[in-house]
């Protein structure tokens, strides 16, 4: 190659070169060299580079010195730096890459070494940036997880709360959840009245306390704690404890049990009204409460006061519906010679009115007349245009009390749908006779609802199949068939809602077949009971349940 050529690439060369003997003086360099390190032109020629451009100073963090650089070297190495420091003219240290190989000489030999070396600082304040950056982001990362772990945290909160519409049950589920999250220790007092009832209580450590204040008499409250309560129920904000020393001589109190060092007691209000107070405490094995706790317990007391607000007012209309249900629902009538009895069931997750309903009524000619029925629906229009129903089925029922039930459902078939008294319905209409000797006939038609039960005294069961046709609103003039047979002594007929036998966790067959068994293995149980046992123990807590039955009795009685 050219040798122009060359001297205009060396000394072009972007970065530092320069050539030393076996002693480790500089015998060329390029300008290159001499602009990173700080020298004028031709001063850097005759330096020793292992005294002069090297630091002294072990601790420092030097490339290697230059004479094991030359040892290497002279075994034909080529070798190199990544953090590596060199120093300048003026003494200040430059961060350096070098590269360093033999010097090959005209006889072959290696008697030196050439080194190639570029300036670091840029790279090492980019290294220095993306580090500060990455550092950053594992903060930033750490904080984020820390908040989706809070979030997530507090909505298990929320669904513990929501869960259920019983609000001991949902404090109890909370209480668990918030140690040892957040204290050591925590319980919720509820206001009653002018006094407070300990609701709910949980510590870190299992059987400390009771799982429930109810299963057992809890230990006495300490008298700042009970003070503090007292004051945050009246409307005070919330209040830090930090002097819960036991009262000398008394009975240990709750606190003291569970070694509290510090408590918060903050209040459970929303739109101005309290329902009483959460406490979380401490013990002196737990760091104090800072600002970051206090304001986590302010949004857990906030979340409780919302689900505690939910439940009382499900519970009051819950409680609406249920009177207003009962109100549509009539008295059942005194029947010499028969036993009657009903039960009604709201639905425990719906605060609405239903369809379901029941009837027992005496015509003109002394039959009892019994009815139950299910309007389409869930809600107020379904529970009116039940009661229209109903009444319209007692009118004409009266109207007519000659006719066969099969008759009286068509024509009120044929009214409904003239009037729109209802979309659809089902119902089941019973007639019972008495006959001269006291025994009783039962005759029944079926608009599309599930058959009576008829169960003997001696544990005979069966549905009462026959005049069953499809429901009310549909084909008004349909005919409608209408089925007999006789009551036997002490047997007991059975009417019913699909609530008592239709659930989303069973087929409607399953259902049937368990209300056949239940019915049978619980004959003996006064009337009342027995509906109320079947509504308790085989119907779905989702949906009403309505029941209506009438019970021979054990011997014919003259009339």
């Amino acid at each position: 190659m050219d040798e122009a050529l060359m001297s205009v690439l060396f000394a072009a060369a972007d970065a530092g070169l320069y050539a030393v003997d076996d002693e480790g003086t500089v015998i060329a360099c390029n300008p290159g060299a001499e602009r990173l390190l700080g020298y004028e032109p031709g001063t850097l020629i005759g330096v020793n580079a292992h005294r002069t451009l090297h630091p002294s100073n072990a601790e420092s963090a030097a490339v290697p010195v230059q004479r094991p650089i030359l040892q290497d070297v002279a075994l034909g190495k080529r070798i190199s730096g990544e953090r590596a420091v060199l120093l300048r003219a003026d003494g200040t240290p430059l961060a350096v890459w070098w590269t360093a190989a033999p010097l090959p000489t005209a006889g072959g030999g290696d008697h030196g070494a050439v080194v190639v070396f570029q300036d670091a600082t840029a790279q090492r304040a980019r290294e220095g940036r993306r580090a500060e950056r990455y550092a950053l982001s594992e903060t930033m990362r750490e904080q984020a997880e820390y908040d989706l772990a809070e979030t997530t945290w507090l909505g298990e909160l929320t669904l513990a709360m929501t869960t259920t519409l019983d609000a001991d049950e949902a404090l109890h589920r909370l209480v668990r959840q918030l140690v040892p999250r957040l204290a050591d220790t925590a319980l919720v007092s509820l206001a009653d009245g002018h006094t407070h009832r300990l609701a709910a209580a949980a510590h870190h450590t299992p059987d400390v306390l009771p799982s429930s204040p109810c299963d057992e008499p809890a230990p006495q409250q300490h008298p700042a704690h009970h003070a503090a309560v007292t004051r945050v129920i009246e409307g005070a904000g919330t209040q830090h404890l930090s002097d819960l020393a036991p009262a000398a001589g008394g009975e240990p109190d709750l606190l003291t049990l569970v070694e509290a060092e510090e408590a918060l007691v903050l209040a459970l209000r929303l739109h101005a009204k309290t329902f009483g107070a959460l406490t979380l405490a401490r013990s002196s094995a737990s760091p104090p409460f800072n600002e970051a706790d206090r304001v986590l317990a302010d949004e857990v007391a906030r979340r409780i006061s919302l689900g505690l607000d939910n439940a009382r007012l499900h519970a009051a209309q819950a409680n609406i519906a249920a009177a207003l249900q009962r109100a549509l629902l009539t008295d059942l009538p005194d029947v010499a010679g028969i036993e009657l009895a009903a039960h009604y069931e709201p639905a425990q997750h719906a605060a609405e009115v239903g369809g379901d309903w029941y009837d027992a009524f005496l015509l003109d000619d002394g039959d009892l007349a019994m009815v139950i029925g299910d309007v389409t629906g869930h809600d107020i229009q379904a529970a009116s245009r039940m009661s229209e129903l109903r009444n319209m089925l007692r009118a004409l029922a009266v109207d007519r009390p000659h006719d066969l039930p099969g008759q009286i459902l068509r024509r009120l078939d044929t009214a409904q749908a003239r009037l729109t008294l209802a979309d659809s319905a089902t119902a089941v209409f019973t007639r019972l006779h008495r006959t001269t000797s006291g025994a009783w006939l039962a005759s029944w038609s079926v608009a599309g609802h599930p058959p009576p039960l008829l169960v003997t005294a001696d544990g005979n069961a069966h549905y009462l199949a026959g005049a069953h046709s499809m429901l009310l609103g549909l084909r008004p003039t349909i005919e409608r068939p209408t089925t007999h047979t006789r009551l036997p002594a002490g047997a007991t007929l059975l009417l019913y809602t699909d609530g008592l036998v239709e659930s989303r966790t069973r087929s409607l067959d399953d259902g049937m077949t368990r209300l056949r068994q239940h019915a049978t293995t619980h004959r003996h149980l006064p009337l009342r009971q027995l509906c109320a046992t079947l509504a308790r123990t085989l119907g779905d807590p989702r949906d009403d349940i309505t029941l209506i039955a009438a019970r021979a009795p054990t011997r014919p009685q003259n009339s």
